[in-house]
C-alpha cells in the first residue's frame, strides 16, 4: 500500500463498519475488547470502527476508504508502524517452525538476555501476553516477596482486581488517574483498603500513606513519567522511601516503554525500580508483555503460582526480539521524538493563528492536546469528524511511529490548520452543534446500551 499519496476526501459513508459495530454490541459486551478502541471514544455513529488492512500509517476500512493514522497507531503499540516488514518476517518464520510445542521456545532465553542487557539493574524476566495481566503478575510477585498486601499507586494500571479495589474505599478514587468512571463491581469487598492512590509529583501524598501504612505496603506502583516530567528529586525520593520501608518499587512502562528510549523511560530519568513492566510497543503490536526485575524480588515468583500455556507461544517472543533489534539498528527513538515535536509545534501554531485556546502536553512521542473552551468535547468531536472526512484518523492524541515521515506531517498539519479555522469560526458563531453530524465524544468508562 503506498504511503506517499495525499489522502483523498472521504465521500463514502462508513456504513459497513458502523453496521457491524451495532451488531457487535449485541454479541460482545462493550462492543469490543478494549475501551480505548470504542468508536464512541472518537466519533460516535461515524467512526469507521473496523479495518480491512493496515500498513505503514495507512488504514483501509471495510468500505474501502483509505486513511492516514495520525492518532493512536494501535493504541501506541505499533511504534514501528503497521505491519513492519522486519517484525512480520520474524513472525512468519516463527509460524513456519511451529508456535507451540511440548518443549520450550529458545526465544524465551534470547529475549530475557536482550531485556537484561537494556536494563543492567535487572537479572530476571517473566512473560505474559498483555499489559494488564503483566501488572497483576508484578503485584503478585511484590506481595509474595514482601508478604504484605497493600499497594500505593498513582496513574492508570489496567482492569485487574488489585487496581479497581481503590474504588471500593472511595467511589471516585481512580477518577484522577487517567480514566474516570471505573466501577469496582465484581471486585471482592475484602480487597477494600488494599489499593491506596496518590498523585504524580505529590511526594507528600505518598509520604502520608507510608506514615500510616508503611509497615503493610508491598509495593509502590507508578509510571516513571506520563504527561509531565518528574519534579526534581521526586523519583529519587520515591526510590529511597521504597527502600526504607522494604516495599517493591514497580515502574509501569506499558505505555512509555520503547517510545522514549530503547527500553524504559526510567533509563533516561536515572532511577531504577525493583520491577518494570512492558507490553505494547515492545513487540510492535503482537501480544507480548514482560515483567523484569532484580533477582531478589523476581525469585518470589517461584513461591507463588504464576503459570499460563499461552505465555510460552513463540510469536510474541519472535516479534519482541525483532522489534528490539530494529531499535538497536535504527534511530527509532530519535525519529519518534522528532515527529512528535513537529506535530506539537504544528498544533500550537495552527491554534494560535485562528485564536483557539489549545493546551499541548506530553512527551513528543506520547503527545496530546485539549481545547481550553467550555465546548471542548464538542470541538474535539468536530475536529475528528472533519479530519475523517479529509482522510485522516485523528483525535486529540498523536502517537508517532517510525513509519511517519515529514511529508505526512506537513500534509496533516496543513489540513489541521484548515480544520482549526472551521472550529474557530463555529465557536465564534456559537454554532458548533450545527456542524456536528452525530453526538459528541464520550469519555471515561460507561455502559453501552
Amino acid at each position: 500500500m503506498p504511503t506517499n499519496t495525499h489522502p483523498q476526501e472521504i465521500s463514502m459513508a462508513c456504513s459497513t463498519g458502523q453496521n457491524l459495530y451495532r451488531k457487535a454490541k449485541t454479541l460482545i459486551p462493550g462492543g469490543t475488547q478494549l475501551l480505548s478502541k470504542r468508536p464512541e471514544m472518537f466519533l460516535p455513529d461515524q467512526w469507521p470502527a473496523y479495518y480491512l488492512m493496515a500498513k505503514g500509517i495507512e488504514v483501509i476500512d471495510l468500505d474501502g476508504n483509505r486513511y492516514r493514522d495520525m492518532s493512536l497507531m494501535g493504541v501506541g503499540a505499533c511504534a514501528l508502524g503497521y505491519a513492519d516488514p522486519d517484525v512480520d518476517e520474524a513472525v512468519k518464520a516463527a509460524v513456519d517452525n511451529g508456535i507451540m510445542c511440548t518443549l520450550i521456545a529458545p526465544e524465551e532465553v534470547t529475549l530475557a538476555e536482550l531485556l537484561c542487557v537494556l536494563h543492567p539493574w535487572a537479572q530476571m524476566v517473566r512473560y505474559a501476553k498483555s499489559g494488564g495481566e503483566a501488572m497483576a503478575m508484578a503485584v503478585r510477585i511484590a506481595r509474595a516477596a514482601t508478604q504484605r498486601e497493600k499497594i500505593a499507586f498513582c496513574g492508570y494500571h489496567g482492569w485487574m482486581d488489585w487496581y479497581l479495589a481503590a474504588n471500593l474505599a472511595e467511589e471516585h478514587a481512580l477518577d484522577g488517574h487517567l480514566l474516570p468512571g471505573l466501577e469496582p463491581l465484581g471486585v471482592p469487598r475484602g480487597l477494600r483498603g488494599t489499593a491506596l492512590p496518590f498523585h504524580y509529583n505529590r511526594f507528600d501524598q505518598l509520604k502520608a500513606i507510608v506514615d500510616r501504612w508503611g509497615h503493610e505496603l508491598a509495593a509502590i506502583v507508578m509510571e516513571p513519567q506520563r504527561s509531565n516530567p518528574p519534579m526534581p528529586g521526586f523519583l529519587e525520593n520515591v526510590r529511597d522511601l521504597a527502600t526504607e520501608i522494604g516495599a517493591v518499587l514497580i515502574f509501569d512502562e506499558i505505555t512509555t516503554g520503547f517510545r522514549v528510549a530503547t527500553g524504559g523511560i526510567h533509563l533516561l530519568l536515572g532511577v531504577d525500580p525493583d520491577l518494570a513492566v512492558f507490553a505494547k510497543a515492545m513487540a510492535n503490536g503482537y501480544p507480548m508483555a514482560a515483567v523484569l526485575g532484580t533477582e531478589r524480588v523476581m525469585g518470589a515468583a517461584q513461591t507463588t503460582f504464576i503459570s499460563s500455556t499461552n505465555w510460552t507461544e513463540r510469536v510474541g517472543l519472535a516479534a519482541a526480539i525483532a522489534t528490539i533489534r530494529k531499535y538497536q539498528r535504527e534511530p527509532v527513538v530519535a525519529h519518534l521524538a522528532e515527529m512528535g515535536r513537529i506535530v506539537q509545534m504544528g498544533w500550537q501554531k495552527a491554534a494560535d493563528q485562528v485564536g483557539l485556546r489549545l493546551r499541548v502536553e506530553g512527551h513528543p512521542s506520547l503527545c496530546h492536546f485539549r481545547f481550553e473552551h467550555t465546548a471542548s468535547d464538542k470541538l474535539h468531536t468536530l475536529f475528528t469528524q472533519l479530519m475523517l472526512e479529509r482522510g485522516y484518523l485523528a483525535s486529540d492524541q498523536f502517537k508517532p511511529s517510525f513509519a511517519h515521515r515529514s511529508n505526512h506531517l506537513a500534509e496533516y498539519l496543513e489540513v489541521t490548520s484548515e480544520v482549526f479555522l472551521i472550529l474557530a469560526q463555529a465557536l465564534a458563531g456559537d454554532d458548533v452543534n450545527r456542524f456536528l453530524k452525530g453526538p459528541p465524544v464520550q469519555r471515561g468508562f460507561y455502559r453501552l446500551t
